[in-house]
C-alpha cells in the first residue's frame, strides 16, 4: 500500500519575485519632476517675463531678486531658462515622437514580410547613413530654412532609421518564436499575429532607445538653436540663451552658464530614465 505525502516546499510551483525599482529610473524620475512642473506650469515658478526687457537690470549678476541674473537686455536669465524648459520639452517630444512611430512600424512591417520591401527599405537606410547624423540635419534645414518646424521636418527625415533597425531586428527573431508558430497555427491573420502578438514584446528596445533619444534630441535643438537653424530669437530656447550669451562669458558668466546647466540636467535626467527602463525591462535568466 503506497501513502501520498505532500509536496516539498521545492517541488511546489514558483514564487513570481517583485522587481524592486532601478535606482537610476527613480533618479531619473525624481529629477523628471521639476522640468515637467516648469513645462505645464512656468508662468507660477518664474517671476518675471521671458521677453520683457529691463533696461535698468542690464547684466546683473545672480542676487535675491533676479537668481540667475540678467542679460544684456535687462531679462530675467532664470525666467527664460523656466519658460525655455516649455520649449525644449517640445523638441525633445517632437523630434522623437514620428521617428519612433514611423520606424517602429516601418520596421514591425519590413521585418515580418521580408522579400523586397525589406530590401527597398534597407537600401534607402544605408543611403541615410552613409552621411553624418547633424551634418544631414543640418543641411536640410539649411534648405527649408531656419526654425522649429523645418527642424522637425530634417530629424524625422533622418531619424527613424535607428528605431526601424531596432525593431525590425527584434521582429526577425519574434517571428521565429514559439508563440508566433502557435498564433499561425490557430489561423490568426498576419496583421493580428504581427500587431498583437510580435510587435509588443519587439518594440521594448525602441521604447528604452526612444528616452535617450530625447536627451539627444534636446542636445540637436540647442544645437541648432546655438548655430541659428533652430528656435529664432526671443524665443526663450537653451540654445538660444546660451549662443546669446557667448559674448558676455567673461563678464556675465550666467547668461550661458545657466542655460547650459539646465541642458546638462534634461540630457542626464533622460540618460537615467532609459538606463532604469533597459534595467527593468531586460529578461531575467
Amino acid at each position: 500500500m503506497t501513502t501520498l505525502t505532500p509536496a516539498t516546499p521545492a517541488a511546489a510551483a514558483p514564487r513570481r519575485t517583485r522587481r524592486r525599482p532601478k535606482p537610476t529610473l527613480v533618479m531619473g524620475l525624481l529629477l523628471l519632476l521639476p522640468i515637467l512642473a516648469a513645462t505645464f506650469a512656468p508662468g507660477l515658478i518664474a517671476p518675471y517675463s521671458p521677453t520683457e526687457f529691463d533696461y535698468s537690470a542690464i547684466l546683473k549678476p545672480p542676487s535675491a531678486s533676479h537668481l540667475f541674473g540678467t542679460d544684456n537686455f535687462g531679462r530675467d536669465v532664470f525666467s527664460r531658462v523656466v519658460y525655455g524648459t516649455r520649449i525644449d520639452m517640445q523638441i525633445a517630444l517632437l523630434t522623437t515622437l514620428f521617428p519612433f512611430v514611423f520606424g517602429s512600424l516601418l520596421g514591425a512591417f519590413t521585418g515580418f514580410i521580408g522579400r523586397w520591401p525589406d530590401m527597398l527599405v534597407g537600401r534607402i537606410a544605408d543611403l541615410v547613413v552613409v552621411f553624418p547624423f547633424l551634418v544631414l540635419v543640418i543641411a536640410i534645414v539649411a534648405v527649408l530654412g531656419p526654425g522649429l518646424t523645418n527642424m522637425y521636418i530634417a530629424v524625422s527625415a533622418v531619424g527613424w532609421v535607428a528605431y526601424w533597425r531596432l525593431v525590425r531586428g527584434e521582429v526577425l527573431a519574434q517571428k521565429e518564436a514559439e508563440y508566433a508558430q502557435a498564433a499561425r497555427v490557430l489561423g490568426f491573420s498576419p496583421s493580428r499575429v504581427l500587431l498583437r502578438h510580435i510587435l509588443p514584446n519587439a518594440v521594448t528596445p525602441a521604447i528604452v532607445y526612444l528616452m535617450t533619444d530625447m536627451s539627444l534630441g534636446i542636445l540637436l535643438g540647442a544645437s541648432l538653436g546655438y548655430l541659428g537653424l533652430g528656435a529664432q530669437p526671443p524665443t526663450p530656447e537653451w540654445g538660444v540663451m546660451v549662443a546669446d550669451g557667448k559674448n558676455f562669458m567673461v563678464t556675465a558668466w550666467w547668461i550661458s552658464g545657466f542655460p547650459g546647466l539646465a541642458l546638462t540636467l534634461a540630457g542626464v535626467t533622460f540618460s537615467l530614465i532609459g538606463d532604469g527602463l533597459a534595467d527593468a525591462l531586460r529578461p531575467r535568466s
